[in-house]
């Protein structure tokens, strides 16, 4: 076997070597400079595993004259101060960073790195190739959601699309920075005609901002006023609750605009009634049934506290053959939990007794919190127990597949729908 001279094999490896262009040195050509945020020992590798959010007790140190202000773009790097990706940045957040790319995604599309602009661009149009290989928009629905912040892996940022109107909700400081950019990658959107910004006033105020100056844009820009609150991450579970209803009398308990109990209808259920404590809601709902040229006959919709009506339901010995329960977000926080559950408790125990024997209870809950503490089911049991009922679970779900969900941050995961049988 002949063996080639030392040097031309040296010589050789270090020209079939690619030439890679780091994140460090891209950041150094950057004309504003770039600062960087340094991670703690230890706390690196949650990141590089895919974690979006760089956490301020992660953070040991910032580099940077002068120090970055919330929505600059700063890299992120190791305790070596070896930058690992970039995010956007945040003074105040208790998310110090959230992470848009690690240096291996960078580095392999030089276009996108440290370029928000660019990013973005991609970003949504990956989003609407994804929704297009899910079928949306289909001929069945012309509303869904096109952004879901982290799994779509644009954090802060949630579009919703309702017919030709595109409803922008905002919730990181970054996107208030960049709502033009925003705007002009959802507007050369063909469909979409309208855009409604939605800055989310809550969230902003620990983002740091005084949400009192990210006003919606000018109603008369889109008449339609839609709202944000159309929740297209039940979708598929009304679809699913249209082929169980069948002459069927079914209970939509919040029933908000009337999304389970119209499908219930358009099922084939006999009888469906549909509460709601809000007035506008109702009246919606009372609307949505002649959008949909239903049989008003068959549904009623009523404004009433939901557990007043259950109680008094109870008390004239009413049943109903499938009760719908999706109340609102009961624990909006960890700390909340232990009140909401009891709240989850009272409901559902309520709910099962006007379930009869043999039938469904589909019961949701949309609070973050809750669903990940893994804590629904067994508070599910306790109301039966409570409600002298024995439960059987026959169906699980979440959100509609136009929700992603980022398995590396599991705090996405929000919505939990359970159906059971009641005895």
């Amino acid at each position: 076997m002949q063996h080639l001279p030392a040097r031309l094999v040296k010589s050789l490896s270090a020209t079939s070597l690619p030439c890679t262009t780091t994140l460090q040195e891209l950041a150094s050509a950057h004309p504003k400079g770039v600062a960087r945020v340094v991670l703690k020992k230890g706390k690196t590798q949650l990141f590089k595993d895919g974690s979006p959010m760089v956490y301020s007790g992660a953070v040991d140190r910032i580099i940077g004259r002068p120090p970055p202000r919330s929505g600059d773009i700063v890299l992120v790097a190791d305790g070596a101060e070896k930058p690992i990706g970039w995010g956007m940045y945040n003074s105040v957040s208790m998310f110090c960073v959230r992470l848009m790319q690690l240096e291996e995604e960078a580095t392999r599309d030089l276009s996108c790195a440290l370029n928000m602009e660019k990013l973005l661009e991609t970003r949504i149009n990956e989003a609407i190739e994804l929704r297009k290989s899910l079928g949306l928009p289909s001929a069945s629905t012309n509303a869904f959601r096109l952004v879901n912040s982290e799994g779509d892996r644009l954090s802060g940022l949630i579009v919703d699309v309702f017919g030709d109107v595109a409803v922008i909700a905002s919730s990181a400081a970054w996107v208030e920075k960049y709502k033009p950019e925003v705007e002009a990658s959802v507007g050369r959107i063909d469909e979409i005609n309208y855009i409604n910004w939605r800055p989310s006033s809550e969230v902003l105020k620990e983002e740091g901002l005084d949400a009192s100056n990210y006003k919606e844009r000018d109603p008369s820009i889109c008449p339609q006023r839609t709202k944000t609150g159309f929740y297209a991450d039940q979708r598929e579970n009304r679809q699913f609750i249209s082929t169980i209803s069948d002459g069927q009398r079914v209970l939509d308990m919040f029933c908000y605009s009337g999304g389970f109990a119209l499908n219930a209808a358009r099922g084939g259920a006999v009888n469906v009634i549909g509460v709601d404590s809000s007035l506008p809601a109702v009246e919606l709902a009372k609307e949505n049934i002649v959008l949909n040229n239903m049989d008003p006959g068959r549904i009623t919709f009523l404004r009433e506290d939901a557990s007043e009506f259950m109680k008094g339901a109870l008390s004239r010995n009413e049943s109903w053959d499938i009760v719908i329960l999706d109340p609102p977000k009961l624990a909006p926080r960890k700390k909340a939990l232990q009140n909401a559950s009891g709240m989850y408790r009272n409901l559902n125990s309520l709910a099962m007794q006007l379930t009869k024997r043999g039938g469904l209870l589909m019961t949701c809950s949309c609070s973050g919190a809750m669903t990940q503490s893994g804590m629904f089911l067994r508070i599910l049991q306790g109301a039966a127990s409570a409600a002298g009922r024995k439960i059987t679970i026959l169906r699980e779900a979440g959100a509609a597949c136009d929700h992603p969900i980022d398995p590396s941050y599991p705090e996405g995961k929000y919505l939990s729908n359970i159906l059971l049988r009641v005895l």
